[in-house]
């Protein structure tokens, strides 16, 4: 077993974030819960998302969750925001099962960003 506790695909999101930022004009909701800040900014385009950006405060597993979570949602329609793959992040990212509350709150910003859009 390796003693580094980040796996190769943590490692790459964490370098080079494609959609670390803000995003002029769209909208934006900021989650702060258990030592993790994630402020997401979504626009939203014939009913997808066209572009999604973040800004978080976490662990290396944190930060490219989110960047996964932009990656997996940025396209798609709106509706998809009513899944969270919480299992397949853990599994991707090979996330250690004491940092669940972690990616659970960002679930809940992601959930509090589909609220705020459908509105």
């Amino acid at each position: 077993m390796s003693a580094d506790p980040y796996n190769g695909r943590v490692r790459e999101l964490f370098a080079a974030p494609a959609h670390a930022g803000g995003l002029a004009g769209g909208v934006t909701v900021l989650t702060d819960d258990q030592g993790v800040r994630v402020e997401l900014s979504a626009s939203v385009a014939d009913g997808r998302i066209a572009a999604l950006r973040f800004r978080a405060w976490g662990c290396p597993h944190v930060i490219a969750a989110v960047e996964w979570v932009c990656g997996h949602y940025e396209g798609e329609p709106l509706k998809a925001l009513e899944k969270f793959p919480t299992a397949r992040i853990m599994e991707d990212l090979a996330v250690p099962t004491e940092k669940t509350g972690r990616i659970l709150v960002l679930e809940d910003a992601i959930q509090s960003l589909g609220r705020s859009l459908n509105h």
